[in-house]
């Protein structure tokens, strides 16, 4: 691997114990992988205040059902806003399980609810099957607000990586439909754009858990067979949001991105875009760290970007 001289020094000794990272040439490998790299921090999560389900939503235009692990205050009196969460993995690795720390946190401190959607991933199931299991619960969850306890009017949408990227295709879908008044969007990290063409994506061809050969296969494996490349001009602006020409009329944004992340400069050119199309955005840029590095909780960096992050979302649904 590069040495990269800006990475944080916290990161040091974490980044030379990986394996590797996680390749996507193998799916079922990398999956198995990252399961391990997660296992620790979900072995010691406590669920102390928080109550948690495992539900089903019906699956959109006959599909199958989709299951949510849906997250509310055990003690809660009143309906709470709620977060939509889409948990990452190239669209291809990674369950909704594995983001339960994040959601626990945000109940706890926010006292709102958090529905996590267990989509389905690629290669088995391209687009548009996670963006449609997406909206299949974010119009349920809607509909039956006062079943869910949840305040129908205080709703946002948020994920990590490849579902920052199915959150931002999410919002201008139920934008453009308007079925749901999407309140708040957070893009952590997002997987916005299959074109690969960005400084950042030419640059780090080799950083952590994250790279350019990595991306290429995400994008492959999420686009299908009908794919062609980055040349390819019928990718919706669903499945690859930085391809969107009007991005008005989206619900406020924040958008945060990693120094040494091949995603970085799509999420800074897409914040950027939805600034000048008059969306209000949030952008934040965090030094030393590359894609996954929050993984690493006990770095100063992470935990002022997993502090900021809440905090926005707590503005987001005006719940400070």
């Amino acid at each position: 691997m590069t040495d990269f001289p800006t990475l944080d020094p916290e990161f040091a000794s974490a980044v030379a114990a990986l394996p590797g990272g996680v390749s996507f040439t193998d799916v079922q490998a990398a999956r198995a992988s990252f399961e391990r790299l997660i296992a620790p921090t979900l072995a010691e999560l406590a669920y102390d205040g928080v109550s948690v389900s495992r539900l089903t939503v019906p699956g959109l235009d006959g599909a199958p059902d989709v299951e949510i692990r849906f997250f509310t205050p055990a003690d809660r009196e009143t309906t709470v806003p709620l977060l939509v969460w889409i948990h990452g993995g190239g669209f291809v690795i990674g369950r909704a399980e594995h983001d339960d720390p994040l959601a626990v946190d945000l109940v706890r401190r926010l006292g709102i609810g958090v529905a996590s959607v267990e989509y389905r991933r690629a290669p088995e199931h391209p687009f548009p099957a996670a963006l449609d299991d997406c909206y299949a619960v974010l119009i349920h969850v809607h509909t039956h607000a006062h079943d869910f306890g949840i305040d129908a009017d205080r709703i946002a949408v948020g994920g990590q990586s490849a579902g920052g990227g199915l959150a931002a295709g999410l919002a201008l879908r139920a934008r453009d439909d308007g079925a749901v008044p999407i309140v708040f969007q957070l893009l952590d990290i997002p997987e916005l754009d299959d074109r690969l063409g960005t400084p950042s994506m030419t640059r780090f061809v080799d950083t952590p858990i994250w790279h350019r050969p990595n991306a290429a296969l995400s994008w492959r494996y999420y686009l299908g067979d009908a794919y062609t490349g980055p040349q390819d001009s019928d990718v919706p602006s669903y499945a690859a949001p930085a391809r969107a020409t009007d991005l008005s009329g989206l619900p406020p944004a924040y958008v945060a991105t990693m120094e040494l992340d091949p995603l970085r400069d799509e999420g800074i050119e897409y914040a950027l875009a939805m600034l000048r199309a008059g969306v209000s955005v949030e952008l934040h840029s965090y030094p030393g760290t590359f894609h996954g590095s929050g993984l690493f909780r006990t770095a100063a960096v992470s935990k002022r970007a997993h502090s900021d992050a809440i905090a926005a979302v707590g503005r987001g649904l005006d719940r400070r």
